[in-house]
């Protein structure tokens, strides 16, 4: 028996692994969702309280489990409201399947004014996404499906987008099968770039590996590559977890900011290596080797001595049958990597101490397995350095993209869909007003969330910017705040204050432990500048 396009779309999501649907339900929407109703033994549909909601907990849930992840929204201004969300998905590089209800075919484009329409829709979400599409007729529904299916899970992870016309959801597509996609396999790997790469780590003296988001799923071999050159590996914010922060050649950027002068070959593993060669410079002695399935982030920034575009899953054991058993041991190196790490952390200890005992009491009852969700505040910048990780999916962030307002409505699809461990979560007073109205749908759909307000009543890095740089001349950044702990029981969550760190720890136990969602405020001063360990400067090609 054929099948409908709204009963073909909401079967492609459970056959293709899918078991939720992040959304919010609309005139669009609505014979899509009545097909999905009698899917709800398999695909769970969890509808928020705003589109940003819907779509920023499809990104959590998915960088959370390393799966594909979808959210539906109505068009026009339900789309809009979910393009934060989408373009973070897009600096990330989160496999997030934006599917957008669409006015009825015939009118898009004219401007006649129908419900929700807005110009170009279209081209806005391409610009957003790897790959954007219209349903154009029924009958193509499932190839349309089948070429978004194969986009979302092959090559480079990126959103994908789909619109379908509201006059097509209940029309016959001519098809009775299964759409089960399987990904493309990886652009093969160049075996002379691999024997060149050997070539160039075998002689290298201070190599530095560099990982990004393309790591994630490859840290066991991340971790044999640093073993065999005896080099450190670093992070900025999406490769957290890739090397444990207890292995010895685990540094953060700011170590890595101090060495750079001394390293003579960068290792970039599915980064876009932008914070290295493009903020702190490069020169004739620097040799870069930058390995990623994206073939538009090589020699974007710089040129490469090797660019090998591949899968990281098929490039490194490549590297590693050519490396491993002719380990060259670089001891010097190491010493000079040890001693800059204790220097450079002894710094950081001194002047952070009081953002670090915050982190530190979040890290001491958080497993090793537990994750954590950071925000655009103060925390969350020093998170980037002083939060250790263990494994990879444990950080979620927001990349480059620094979405302020992001984390709660994230840290929700996190939690939801990873259950079997405890998600936390810590936003400052300013950005956690973005989504907090999402506590809504933490209460409805019991999600064990545990969320920490740092609240300090300003926009706590504006003011500290005109603090130190505009003469305290203090404008548009103070806050007029709810009393969280309130706020919380109002919905029914739980809600607990935390005074010291020591009290802190105590509440998130408590938050651990409660079935739903808790969130405890901590009120706050003012903090020092952490920039000086951020934004460090150009230090080579001067």
């Amino acid at each position: 028996m054929t099948r409908s396009v709204a009963e073909l779309t909401a079967g492609s999501l459970i056959s293709n692994g899918l078991d939720t649907l992040y959304c919010l339900p609309g005139v669009q929407l609505d014979p899509f969702l009545d097909a999905c109703y009698d899917k709800r033994d398999k695909l769970r549909i969890m509808h928020t309280r705003h589109e940003q909601g819907a779509a920023y907990m499809a990104m959590g849930a998915q960088v959370a489990t390393g799966r594909p992840q979808a959210y539906c929204v109505v068009p026009g201004a339900g789309f809009l409201n979910s393009t934060g969300a989408l373009s973070t998905a897009h600096a990330i590089h989160s496999r997030v399947l934006a599917l957008i209800g669409q006015i009825p075919v015939g009118a898009i484009g004219k401007g006649f004014g129908v419900l929700h329409e807005i110009p170009d829709e279209l081209g806005i979400l391409a610009r957003l996404t790897k790959k954007a599409s219209t349903l154009g007729r029924a009958e193509d529904a499932a190839d349309t499906l089948r070429d978004t299916w194969r986009a979302l899970k092959s090559g480079p992870p990126r959103p994908v987008g789909l619109e379908i016309p509201v006059n097509f959801w209940k029309s016959d597509t001519g098809f009775a099968g299964e759409l089960i996609v399987s990904p493309e396999p990886g652009p093969a790997v160049d075996q002379d770039a691999v024997a060149e790469a050997a070539r160039l780590m075998q002689s290298a003296t201070s190599p530095l590996i560099v990982v990004g988001s393309g790591a994630l799923d490859v840290s066991q071999d991340v971790r044999r590559l640093s073993e065999a050159l005896s080099a450190p590996v670093v992070a900025f914010r999406n490769g957290q977890g890739v090397m444990s922060a207890d292995a010895p050649l685990h540094i953060t950027m700011p170590v890595a900011h101090a060495l750079w002068p001394k390293v003579d070959l960068v290792i970039g593993l599915g980064s876009r290596l932008q914070s290295q060669i493009m903020a702190w410079g490069a020169d004739d002695g620097l040799k870069i080797i930058h390995v990623t399935i994206d073939p538009e982030e090589i020699g974007r920034i710089r040129s490469p001595t090797v660019g090998l575009c591949a899968d990281l899953g098929d490039a490194l054991p490549a590297l590693l049958s050519d490396l491993e058993g002719k380990e060259g041991r670089r001891g010097d190196w190491v010493e000079t990597v040890l001693a800059e790490k204790a220097r450079v952390n002894a710094r950081i200890s001194t002047k952070l101490a009081a953002q670090l005992a915050w982190l530190k009491a979040i890290r001491a009852e958080l497993p090793r397995d537990g994750i954590l969700v950071d925000e655009i505040t103060q925390m969350g910048y020093v998170s980037r350095f002083g939060f250790p990780s263990y494994l990879p999916r444990t950080v979620v962030t927001p990349g480059y993209q620094a979405t302020l307002g992001y984390g709660y409505a994230t840290a929700l699809g996190a939690a939801d869909a990873r259950r079997d461990v405890p998600v936390v979560n810590f936003c400052g007073d300013g950005g956690i007003m973005f989504t907090l109205n999402e506590m809504a749908t933490a209460v409805l759909h019991e999600i064990p969330l545990t969320t920490v307000v740092f609240s300090d009543g300003h926009y706590g890095n504006v003011r500290g910017l005109q603090r130190d740089h505009y003469q305290g001349r203090f404008i548009a950044s103070d806050l007029a705040n709810p009393d969280f702990v309130r706020y919380a029981e109002a919905f029914g969550a739980q809600g607990l204050r935390a005074t010291t760190p020591d009290e802190l720890r105590a509440r998130l136990r408590e938050g651990m432990a409660h079935a739903g969602p808790t969130l405890i405020e901590v009120p706050v001063g003012e903090f020092s500048s952490p920039w000086e360990f951020i934004l460090m400067p150009r230090i080579r090609g001067l």
